[in-house]
């Protein structure tokens, strides 16, 4: 079908409980078929469909309200299950070209500016700002950004309100809607604040640092879009894909959301006929129940991808805790976040010569003068209300003597009431600017350790500088105290230590290797809420996500310290995954039959596990790097110019889905029977490692294991294959055939057996490689723990 509602009707029911002011929201899942299941490709059947089910709901929870409608809905024979609502959370100028697209990738699809064309990525996310630059029409903003070709497939509305009018929607936007039903009945939506609209109005700075504008225009985004801020332009912006249209499907906010808004957001979004899901959104915790995997968000997302829908979905940002991961489910491509070569490096220059080096997007002291420092409490009033913690962190003006700050660049120091590193540097930023200081210089506190400051890479409108070196804060301040002149009572009456700040706002692009981003979760994934793991890798796949230029809403009221502006520089797997969404765009519009299953083999198989200097990726933990195993970056980083011509691939479809959900520990027929709506086959697998992955994950190996897997060729011609394996640790692996031919477009089976040789009760990395004689390398990534072996 061309448009399919993939998931059976949702009805919603809200319990006021006795004497408790908060409502409870419950998902009602029915026994209908869903709109996946009906034979008929005309959209007024699939209409009429949806209205009689939506009346049949409304009639029989119409029926129960006098009721004890939970007792009477869970014993209705029409009711497959029923689940409590839950709270959800808020999961670039240079990556195209850290990731090769100009050069390796757009040319072969006309360019940047058709480069998706005829793709329909959708956001599930906070909504969209439609006047920013990046999502104009690509017809008539009269720059040639973009040609995109509108999906024939595509159905969706544009839904206008509050700073959404009528022409928000163009051939950029294609469509936009909003969900809010469960977000109004638990009393958490404000309108006034939250735009009962597609409109962007959130930041989420509080929580995952980005909104939807952000991910939208980072996956596709019109090209070469000009970044200023404050006044200054940082470069231009081009999304992954920038032809490829977007539609928003805004059902988070300023709280955060709600499970059935955002599954209501999927459900429409897949029948609109989307072609990519991305999203920056994820559960809290992992979901009680048998299994994370058959929670109502991983059933929507397996329902999206039976209906050709690839998911893309942020693996969290718990790092570098293992088992930190909030995206489960083998149909589901998960998203770890890498730094890139790009660094924005600030100095400030004494007057002894010396020179320290720190970070800060900021504008330079005149040039060429140097300005007298001072620490802020020697510039303060001596009765001040204000503790001596707010003073030294600069974080209030009326401490401040204005005739004695005025002109110098002062000296802060991170404390411990700084509630949010980057809240609290624009806090100061803002103070100096008010009481007319030439800048400022935040040092790190010894008393509060080692640990670094967060949030130091931030744009600012005043000279500054954020110290995170301990040796070179204790220095600054050595310098400053042998320079400072003191009254026998202690206070300052001479400055003569001197400085100036250079100019930060200048990128260096230094080749050096990605690193997997220190808060990317990190795997094993886990099949329960009791942490057991499970035989998928995860997450899938890394994408660049650290330090991440793209468009924002100037009214957002997250991140102070960006509001107002129309780009922001932010990191976390929110920014990684629209990137893998993008690439994914570029890969169905060259292979438009390609199924989900397929794309995301694409990306893994091809994947990089080594960098520039072809050196293993290292991963960022708690204060040291280690080689990043596939529990860190999945597959890899991705590549998109390999990953448009993979060679092989590995496929998997719903049956396939179902098979690996009968096989997972601890869940029965009925359990799978409840979430999908079809029971297990009478031949089931034997486990969850026998779906056709593009990687193995053994979390118990005992004695051997065998493992089947069916690769398809992909590559348009007949090529010869030779089988590389490294082995895990404490793992014999056998491949057959070690050689084969496999024609175009041809299948074939690979027989793959690992042997426990040694007990390791711990998990172990290796890989099997694929070499073809066409220049296709594709890579499985192995991650085995054995728990013992036959003969011990």
């Amino acid at each position: 079908m061309a448009t399919i509602l993939t998931f059976i009707v949702l009805s919603f029911i809200t319990i006021w409980e006795p004497f408790i002011a908060n409502a409870k929201i419950f998902i009602v899942l029915m026994k209908e078929d869903p709109f996946v299941s009906t034979k008929s490709k005309n959209f007024e059947d699939i209409d009429i469909y949806k209205e009689r089910m939506r009346k049949q709901h409304d009639m029989l929870l119409g029926s129960l309200l006098e009721r004890s409608a939970l007792d009477v809905l869970q014993n209705a024979e029409v009711v497959r299950a029923i689940y409590e609502d839950v709270k959800m959370k808020k999961l670039t100028t240079h990556t195209p070209d850290f990731l090769g697209l100009p050069s390796g990738v757009w040319p072969k699809l006309g360019g940047p500016t058709a480069s998706g064309a005829g793709v329909v990525i959708g956001m599930i996310d906070t909504g969209i700002n439609p006047f920013h630059p990046s999502f104009l029409s690509q017809v008539s903003n009269g720059a040639g950004r973009g040609t995109v070709v509108k999906s024939g497939k595509y159905k969706g509305k544009c839904v206008t309100g509050d700073r959404f009018p009528g022409t928000a929607c163009n051939n950029k936007i294609v469509g936009a809607q909003y969900f809010a039903r469960s977000a109004t009945a638990a009393g958490e939506f404000n309108a006034s604040r939250d735009y009962a609209s597609p409109f962007d109005a959130d930041g989420h700075g509080r929580q995952m640092f980005r909104n939807s504008s952000h991910t939208a225009s980072t996956a596709a985004g019109n090209h070469h879009v000009p970044v200023i801020v404050n006044h200054f332009n940082y470069g231009y912006a081009s999304g992954m894909a920038p032809g490829a249209g977007i539609a928003v499907y805004k059902a988070m906010y300023s709280f955060g959301g709600f499970m059935s808004d955002v599954v209501a957001a999927v459900d429409q979004a897949v029948e609109d006929g989307v072609d990519i899901l991305s999203l920056s959104v994820g559960p809290e915790s992992v979901p009680s129940g048998p299994s994370a995997f058959l929670n109502v968000l991983e059933m929507q997302l397996l329902f999206a991808t039976r209906a050709g829908v690839l998911v893309v979905q942020a693996a969290g940002n718990g790092g570098p805790s293992s088992t930190s991961i909030l995206s489960f489910s083998p149909w589901i491509t998960s998203v770890a976040a890498s730094t890139t070569d790009r660094r924005y490096n600030n100095s400030i220059v004494l007057g002894n010569g010396r020179s320290f080096t720190g970070s800060g997007l900021s504008p330079p002291t005149l040039s060429g003068v140097y300005f007298p420092l001072a620490a802020a409490s020697d510039v303060c009033k001596g009765n001040t209300t204000s503790a001596l913690l707010t003073v030294e962190s600069c974080q209030e003006t009326e401490p401040f003597i204005r005739t004695l700050v005025h002109g110098k660049i002062v000296i802060c120091t991170q404390t411990f009431d700084f509630e949010s590193e980057t809240a609290s540097i624009a806090t100061i930023a803002d103070t100096i600017q008010k009481i007319g200081a030439a800048g400022f210089v935040l040092t790190m506190d010894p008393d509060i350790g080692f640990e670094q400051i967060k949030g130091a890479t931030m744009t600012l409108s005043v000279p500054g500088l954020i110290l995170n070196n301990m040796e070179a804060s204790t220095a600054l301040r050595e310098y400053y105290n042998s320079k400072t002149l003191r009254s026998r009572s202690g206070r300052a009456i001479g400055f003569r230590a001197t400085a100036r700040i250079l100019d930060g706002r200048q990128a260096s692009y230094t080749r050096q290797d990605p690193v997997v981003a220190s808060y990317s979760s990190r795997g094993p994934d886990v099949n329960n809420a009791l942490l057991d793991t499970a035989d998928v890798l995860k997450p899938n796949i890394m994408a660049p996500g650290s330090s991440i230029w793209a468009s924002w809403s100037p009214t957002s009221e997250g991140d102070q310290y960006i509001k107002g502006k129309n780009f922001a520089l932010l990191s976390g797997t929110s920014m990684a995954t629209p990137h893998l969404a993008g690439i994914a765009a570029l890969i169905k519009q060259k292979h438009p039959g390609w199924s989900p299953a397929a794309i995301t083999s694409a990306m893994m198989t091809t994947a990089d596990v080594t960098g520039h200097s072809s050196t293993p990726i290292l991963a960022q933990q708690t204060n040291h790097l280690t080689p990043a195993t596939p529990f860190d970056f999945g597959a890899g980083l991705v590549n998109p110019s390999r990953a448009i011509d993979p060679g092989l691939v590995f496929k998997a479809s719903f049956k396939h889905y179902v098979l690996f959900l009968c096989s997972v520990p601890g869940v029965d027929e009925m359990s799978v029977r409840r979430a999908v709506g079809v029971g297990c086959p009478n031949k089931k697998k034997t486990w969850c490692s026998d779906l056709n992955m593009p990687s193995v994950t053994i979390s118990n190996l005992v004695g051997s294991r065998n493992v089947m897997r069916r690769v398809t060729n992909v590559g348009g011609v007949d090529e010869r294959y030779v089988v590389i394996v490294q082995e895990p640790l404490g793992v014999s692996v056998s491949v057959t055939p070690e050689v084969f031919k496999i024609i175009a477009n041809a299948s074939r089976h690979i027989n793959i057996v690992l042997n426990a040789t040694q007990t390791t009760n711990t998990y172990s990395f290796g890989e099997i490689v694929f070499q073809g004689n066409r220049n296709h390398m594709v890579r499985v990534p192995l991650a085995v723990f054995v728990s013992s072996t036959l003969h011990s």
